[in-house]
């Protein structure tokens, strides 16, 4: 059976936990909301109060990783202060998964690139998981969305560093790019394994820039809003977003944002997912 992926057209807050409903996926235990906290300076990330309603709706607790850049998110000390700037920690309760070490260390034994992925210690305290995107392009990645949150979301500031290296944290700039591609889709089946179904993806189309809600300084957006997807398949939901942008062709933004994904090859990230198991493109797209 394909995968369904629930699409509506009408972003609010309260749309969101309207699909969550609506895709009938209980999160049960203690769940952990992943989502971006924003870098100081950056305008795009969708704020505290957009995602309020459904995190109440969980009762999840919000966590994050520190970054492997400079920035104002890099230490646990910056990062719990930014947090608390941007409003999460006085809405939410929060855990910065690797505030203190050492990492969890997952196994990927068919990692097509990496065979391990270092993410924060504190996951383990959790039962299922809720990935709440923001999906936009990236400088890096191309776009990001599902995968790149369970990949160098969830990673700590070393995995972060070991993805983008490709394995070598000293190349976490230099390393042969499709290899990082596919280090985050290592790294995202690795988490899709640790929780062994008790997950859900949430993906907004919203304030759609080429830059990444990582940039302090990012380009303004360039594509009209186009709405939420809900699905139990990261894959699923990054390729639905994808393709409709694709489909987006009266969007006087569409080839800006398209060239920044293609000219960074993004689509291998969801292709080598894809290919591990992490999911499939081959998707139900429900509109509602």
């Amino acid at each position: 059976m394909k995968p369904k992926v629930y699409f509506s057209r009408e972003i609010t807050p309260e749309k969101v936990a309207a699909l969550y409903k609506l895709a009938g996926k209980r999160l049960d235990g203690k769940v952990a909301v992943k989502l971006h906290s924003g870098e100081v300076g950056n305008q795009n990330f969708l704020k505290p109060e957009f995602w309020k309603p459904i995190i109440d709706e969980v009762g999840g607790t919000v966590v994050e990783c520190n970054t492997a850049y400079k920035g104002k998110r890099d230490t646990t000390a910056k990062h719990l202060k930014t947090l608390k700037l941007h409003g999460w920690s006085e809405l939410f309760e929060v855990d910065l998964l690797d505030a203190e070490g050492p990492d969890l260390v997952l196994d990927i034994p068919d990692g097509k690139v990496i065979n391990k992925n270092y993410v924060g210690k504190n996951i383990k305290n959790y039962d299922s998981l809720l990935v709440l995107s923001h999906f936009k392009g990236h400088p890096m990645g191309g776009y990001g969305g599902a995968l790149k949150q369970l990949s160098i979301g969830i990673a700590s500031s070393y995995g972060k560093a070991y993805i983008h290296g490709a394995g070598n944290p000293k190349e976490i700039w230099t390393s042969d790019h499709d290899s990082f591609l596919k280090s985050m889709a290592d790294a995202a089946l690795s988490i899709v394994r640790y929780f062994k179904g008790n997950a859900l993806y949430i993906n907004v189309m919203k304030n759609m820039s080429v830059d990444c809600d990582c940039c302090a300084v990012a380009e303004d957006p360039c594509m009209m809003d186009i709405g939420i997807l809900v699905s139990c398949d990261p894959v699923a939901i990054d390729k639905a977003c994808l393709d409709l942008v694709y489909a987006a062709k009266d969007d006087p933004g569409q080839k800006h944002f398209l060239e920044r994904v293609e000219s960074r090859n993004g689509i291998l990230t969801v292709e080598a997912a894809e290919a591990l198991g992490a999911g499939t493109t081959d998707y139900e797209l429900i509109e509602v």
